[in-house]
């Protein structure tokens, strides 16, 4: 047992929050914190039964072959009750990075292989400017290579309604397709079906969370 409490007493709000960043390190770090201004266990609970154990020295949190899991749990005066249980993200391998590429080797697809460059716009005409005008860019700059362009596009550009994939794996294909465009093989393209914003259930806990919660959907 490691409360956050011990750290900066109770997070209000945040309850939990907290808790999660705690042991999010400890699983990084190996290592499980002690609990802070303890001098002794409680002596209303039997700690010889079980196996639940105060922490009042930092140790090691070795792997010894096992996946590490931690829970977390938020009890709030207001009703809050929440427990989330985190496991340890899979060991990354380091691996020199690719010249031209800012990723390690390994991390996904590597040069020669296919990878999908998405495109998206506000409308049809937008989007095969955008096609042309990124043909044009790729062509000015022979430096970069697929994989960096593709995981640029998927992770830093803004998503509207039109969109597209083009599916390549060398400069040279991925140009002629975004000028081909309609007749191109490798490209999909489609518009993204419309969501509604009609009303959604809120869990409260133990009690409402806002005076009147709901009361315009009864009847």
């Amino acid at each position: 047992i490691r409360p956050f409490k011990s750290n900066i007493g109770h997070t209000q709000a945040a309850a939990g929050v907290a808790g999660i960043i705690k042991m999010v390190l400890a699983l990084q770090h190996g290592l499980l914190p002690r609990t802070l201004n303890v001098d002794a266990p409680s002596s209303h609970v039997d700690w010889s039964v079980g196996a639940v154990e105060l922490l009042a020295e930092a140790q090691p949190w070795p792997t010894n072959g096992r996946v590490r899991r931690a829970g977390v749990s938020s009890f709030g005066v207001s009703g809050t009750n929440a427990h989330l249980i985190i496991v340890e993200a899979p060991t990354a391998l380091t691996a020199p990075v690719a010249p031209g590429s800012t990723a390690p080797v390994g991390s996904g697809p590597t040069v020669g292989e296919s990878v999908p460059w998405v495109l998206s716009a506000r409308n049809e005409t937008a989007l095969r400017e955008q096609a042309l005008r990124l043909a044009a860019f790729v062509v000015e700059h022979p430096e970069l290579d697929p994989v960096t362009v593709g995981r640029a596009l998927a992770t830093t550009r803004a998503v509207f309604g039109h969109r597209a994939v083009v599916v390549a794996s060398t400069r040279e294909d991925f140009v002629s397709a975004l000028h081909g465009w309609q007749l191109a093989p490798q490209v999909v393209q489609g518009v993204a079906a419309g969501v509604g914003s009609g009303p959604v259930w809120v869990f409260p806990g133990q009690g409402a969370q806002w005076i009147g919660d709901g009361s315009r959907f009864v009847g």
